[in-house]
């Protein structure tokens, strides 16, 4: 016997255009380009509505490509930060506050 899918997926299952527009999304994540810029690309703003924007941002697979973004992001700031001579505010010889 065969088991049937559950009848209600089909109403909570993104569309195909969500579909392509969350490969979209994670992909240009991944070439470096931050959310706001990839949300505000003409080819996501022609195809989607806010509220499919806004879902979008519910897809757990686009949630994990832009958190990835986002570390490598603040990483390549650490090291740039910690590349420099100093860092602003202090100076070879200060020590760290601490109590």
């Amino acid at each position: 016997m065969k088991k049937l899918k559950n009848p209600l997926a089909v109403l909570f299952a993104p569309n195909r255009r969500e579909q392509y527009l969350a490969r979209y999304v994670i992909r240009e994540a991944g070439r470096g380009r931050s959310l706001q810029q990839i949300l505000d690309d003409p080819y996501v703003v022609n195809r989607s509505t806010p509220e499919e924007r806004t879902r979008l941002l519910d897809s757990p697979e686009v949630v994990e490509a832009i958190g990835e973004s986002a570390v490598a992001e603040l990483r390549r700031g650490l090291s740039v930060e910690f590349s420099s001579p100093s860092s602003p505010g202090r100076s070879r010889g200060d020590k760290p506050l601490t109590q």
